[in-house]
């Protein structure tokens, strides 16, 4: 594998590397969990709502890591409130994307089971999609980079395409009334809109890496806009083509969307085969972008050599990928790491702001 010395990304791939952070499985289980939320066709409202509070927030962290050049998260959270909390929070971190890895590459096993490999045993599928991305890690942040180049205008021409075939069942009549039980509906939903946006925290490593860590705000709003409008229109477009009833009896409703109809005179006639392989390629994405992240912040925090720390959190992350027994429990733990989401990336780096102004402005400190 060729491997680059600087280990530097463009604006560019900076943007791209966020957006495949971000969309993963939330396409295929945002609209089911957004109503079971909200319970209201209303729920686009609450993608629209959640969508700008992400954006907040992560100029946040866009901000605060622009205060530490060459810094990341994991080194720079010890300047500001010292060695021992920022270490514990390191760990937190790691602790999180090791999960979150771990429930990337189960997601991708319950599909492959469920829709392609049909009694295939599950570690079959998994070790060699970890070894996979272990092989990516092992190359430093511009390889995986470039092949997040090389998957991004693959995933998004499939789903685009996709759901412009699927307008054919779009019925406006399954998104009215609008704001029928008022506003608070709304809110409900806003806690499952927010967590489909987990993986925007990556940002807190990458301007550590950007060849213009100046321009890291243009590329955050690039990359999170781009998941914002898909989210979007994956809400209408599976709202508007099944009714609301079905979305909350369909486990994933977007490919029981897609499986739904016929195209006649074109390569596929059915649409969810060449959107499960795409979309498992973007599951590939999340989990190389959570697995080095993990692995960097084990390197810096414990001062280690990043390889070895690759090479030794396959068995961690396979352990992880198979605790959840059934597919409640997946889902469960999906709830639980926006939780977890919520907390870290969106508290974490206000909180670390605010130190961060008061040492400098009130105590005069020198950060």
């Amino acid at each position: 594998m060729f491997i680059r010395n600087d280990d530097k990304i463009t604006t560019t791939q900076t943007s791209i590397f966020i957006t495949d952070s971000v969309l993963g499985a939330g396409i295929l289980t945002l609209p089911r969990g957004v109503i079971e939320a909200a319970k209201t066709p209303d729920v686009w409202l609450s993608v629209l709502l959640g969508g700008f509070i992400v954006i907040l927030v992560t100029m946040v962290m866009v901000k605060l890591s622009q205060q530490f050049p060459n810094h990341t998260v994991y080194q720079y959270s010890k300047r500001i409130v010292g060695t021992i909390p920022g270490g514990i929070l390191g760990v937190c971190l790691i602790g999180y994307y090791i999960i979150i890895a771990g429930f990337e590459v189960r997601i991708f096993a319950e599909i492959t089971m469920y829709y392609l490999l049909e009694g295939t045993p599950i570690w079959a599928i998994v070790i060699p999609f970890i070894w996979v991305g272990t092989y990516i890690c092992f190359g430093g942040i511009n390889s995986i980079a470039r092949v997040f180049q090389l998957i991004f205008p693959i995933s998004i021409l499939i789903l685009v395409l996709s759901y412009f075939l699927s307008i054919r069942l779009f019925d406006i009549n399954n998104l009215r009334p609008v704001l029928g039980e008022g506003i608070l509906p709304v809110f409900k939903g806003l806690k499952s809109t927010v967590l489909i946006f987990t993986g925007c925290e990556v940002i807190m490593t990458l301007v550590a890496h950007m060849q213009h860590p100046e321009r890291a705000v243009k590329a955050t709003f690039a990359g999170i806009g781009v998941p914002f409008v898909l989210y979007l229109m994956t809400v209408i477009v599976v709202i508007g083509g099944m009714s609301m009833d079905s979305v909350m009896n369909s486990t994933w409703p977007t490919i029981d969307l897609l499986r739904s109809f016929e195209i006649t005179g074109l390569i596929f006639e059915r649409f969810e085969f060449p959107f499960l392989v795409i979309w498992m390629m973007q599951l590939f994405c999340n989990f190389t972008s959570f697995y080095f992240n993990a692995s960097l912040g084990i390197s810096q925090v414990f001062h280690l050599k990043i390889h070895p720390v690759i090479f030794g959190l396959i068995p961690v992350i396979f352990i992880t990928t198979m605790l959840p027994e059934r597919i409640n429990d997946i889902f469960k733990l999906g709830d639980t790491i926006g939780k977890m989401g919520i907390f870290l990336f969106f508290l974490v780096p206000v909180l670390l702001t605010v130190i961060l102004l008061f040492r400098k402005k009130v105590l005069n400190h020198h950060v």
